[in-house]
């Protein structure tokens, strides 16, 4: 099924049932153990832009969001995606059936206009691409697009957090290391090289799980969603910078101070099991 006021050449179709959305997040679920706060600020008829941190490879924790929030509240959150996800085979069918669509401001106002709840991580692939040392942290540069969506739609926007995932990897090598080797400098002298790379922005780091492996250790992954902010008040200010600087602030403030409490919350776990405590430490 396809929205009929979709942007064109735009598929936004729906995704899964939740029941299927369940089960293919079965062990994901079993491997994290995920638990959710502040599911109480999620309401299906209340749409949102959902605005989040986004995590190592960015991969382990958004089905998670989804699946939960598809199945207890009815909610299909449709993700802005990266344009990269569309360029692999398989995994762009995927990332489909749990309902996302290319990241674009032309989707992104279909969606508003649609009454869709939305999420958004505006440190997009540069945020993904951790550098060592940058665990929960928010790398936004001057972004404010989704500001600016937001006023000129009057959605609110939905603060969330996510933490686990970036404890499930040690980095090894960063976009840095790459960037100063040899093959590295090699590499970007070439345009077309370069730009695919995004200047650096868009190089993975390499990380290791489990001993040396790429299986992700069974960190227990906390999510938080927060009270929503309303944008009414910016009425008419979608192009002015002060107004959207302002209300990034509000978001990034409300996402800071709930990846805090869930850092505590995660300290103070010990419900975790023996087999999680040993994979954790490997």
């Amino acid at each position: 099924m396809t929205r009929k006021n979709a942007a064109p050449n735009t598929n936004l179709t729906l995704p899964v049932s939740p029941e299927t959305m369940w089960r293919m997040t079965a062990l994901a679920r079993f491997w994290f153990s995920p638990i959710y706060l502040g599911l109480e600020n999620v309401r299906k008829e209340r749409p949102c832009l959902y605005v989040g941190n986004h995590t190592i490879y960015g991969v382990l924790d958004i089905p998670l969001y989804m699946a939960r929030l598809y199945r207890d509240k009815g909610v299909v959150l449709r993700g802005l995606g990266d344009h990269f996800h569309y360029r692999v085979p398989l995994w762009r069918e995927f990332v489909t059936q749990f309902g996302s669509v290319h990241g674009t401001p032309e989707n992104c106002d279909a969606l508003m206009d649609a009454g869709e709840h939305v999420m958004v991580f505006p440190g997009g692939g540069r945020e993904v691409c951790k550098r060592k040392g940058e665990a929960y942290k928010l790398v936004w540069k001057n972004r404010t697009g989704f500001a600016r969506l937001a006023i000129a739609h009057g959605y609110p926007i939905l603060p969330m957090a996510s933490v686990g995932p970036d404890n499930a990897y040690t980095i090894l090598l960063d976009a840095d290391d790459f960037l100063e080797s040899l093959p590295g400098r090699l590499a970007t002298s070439f345009g077309p090289v370069r730009r695919l790379l995004r200047d650096g922005e868009a190089v993975p780091p390499i990380a290791r799980g489990i001993g040396p492996t790429l299986i992700p250790r069974p960190e227990r992954f906390y999510f938080s969603f927060g009270r929503p902010i309303p944008t009414r008040a910016y009425r008419g200010r979608e192009n002015d910078p002060d107004a959207l600087m302002e209300l990034r602030k509000k978001v990034e403030d409300s996402i800071h101070q709930q990846m805090g409490r869930l850092l505590l919350l995660r300290e103070q776990d010990t419900d975790k099991g023996l087999l999680r405590r040993i994979l954790t430490r490997l």
